[in-house]
């Protein structure tokens, strides 16, 4: 799957990972929900954290489709409410096990 955080890159993470970053995406809805700021932001920084460890960078003239796009560090609670309204599932397609 091919992962863009918006305004740094793309990085290929193998499927293997997807358990593990939904984990990350459900605590980081859990924040969402909370309103706190603190741990909205502690939980998106773990989440980016994740893919940039888990995933490899494309390049940057790579020209493949993301898969999915993430906010960046930068994102306000708001915008990422925005971005998850419809989807009903967090970030990353499907749920963690």
């Amino acid at each position: 799957m091919i992962m863009r955080i918006m305004g740094e890159g793309q990085f290929r993470v193998g499927d293997e990972h997807l358990n593990r970053l939904n984990q990350l995406d459900d605590e980081l809805l859990a924040a969402l929900d909370s309103g706190d700021e603190k741990v909205f932001r502690a939980k998106l920084g773990n989440l980016l954290t994740a893919v940039r460890e888990l995933g490899t960078p494309l390049p940057d003239d790579s020209l493949e489709p993301s898969d999915l796009i993430l906010p960046d560090d930068g994102a306000t609670i708001d915008q990422v409410r925005e971005l998850l309204l419809g989807e009903g599932e967090g970030i990353i397609p499907g749920f963690a096990e």
